[in-house]
């Protein structure tokens, strides 16, 4: 049952999503994602609902929320956000 997915490198998932690759590589430094898979050469991909969710950030983030609160939005119920001891 293994389901084939598309997968896209960070420069066609950040056009697909409507941001510059910088924003996206920084989307991921500061925690707000993380790539679908890497391959053994350190390539990241992203699956189209890592996509949607780089939709939701931006969209989000030009509505005046700050990437800061965006984070705290999204783990706010699991208690994973970066640098937060288990």
């Amino acid at each position: 049952m293994s389901e084939k997915k598309e997968l896209l490198q960070i420069g066609a998932a950040a056009k697909e999503a409507g941001i510059s690759r910088q924003s996206l590589q920084y989307y991921l430094m500061v925690g707000l994602l993380e790539p679908t898979c890497v391959s053994d050469s350190g390539r990241r991909f992203f699956d189209r609902d890592a996509v949607a969710r780089i939709k939701l950030i931006n969209k989000l983030n030009q509505s005046g929320y700050t990437l800061r609160a965006i984070r705290e939005l999204f783990f706010e119920d699991t208690g994973r956000a970066k640098g937060k001891k288990s």
